[in-house]
C-alpha cells in the first residue's frame, strides 16, 4: 500500500499513553518496572523512560502487560493512533 501523505510515525505509537497511565498511578519508573517483571515481563526502569520518550519500540508482549498492570485493554493504549488512520 502506498501512502501518499508524507506521514511521520514514531518509533512508539503509545509512548504518551504509557506515560499518562503511569503517572496517573503514581508510579516511578522503578514501580512500572517491578510491576511488570511480577507478571513475567522484564523491562529495565531506562527502557520504561526510552519507551516514553520515543526511544524504544514497544514489542507486543509488553504492550500486553503494559495494559495488564494499568487494568485497562490494548485497545486503550493504541486508540489515539488507530483513530487517526484513513479509513
Amino acid at each position: 500500500m502506498n501512502n501518499s501523505r508524507n506521514t511521520k510515525i514514531d518509533k512508539n505509537i503509545v509512548s504518551a499513553k504509557i506515560k499518562y497511565y503511569r503517572t496517573k498511578n503514581g508510579w516511578s519508573y522503578q514501580k512500572m518496572s517491578d510491576k511488570l517483571m511480577f507478571i513475567g515481563i522484564d523491562i529495565h526502569k531506562q527502557s520504561i523512560y526510552a519507551i516514553e520518550k520515543g526511544l524504544r519500540t514497544v514489542v507486543d508482549y509488553e504492550l500486553c502487560g503494559f495494559a495488564k498492570c494499568f487494568n485497562i485493554t490494548v485497545n486503550d493504549l493504541i486508540s489515539d493512533f488507530f483513530d487517526t488512520l484513513d479509513k
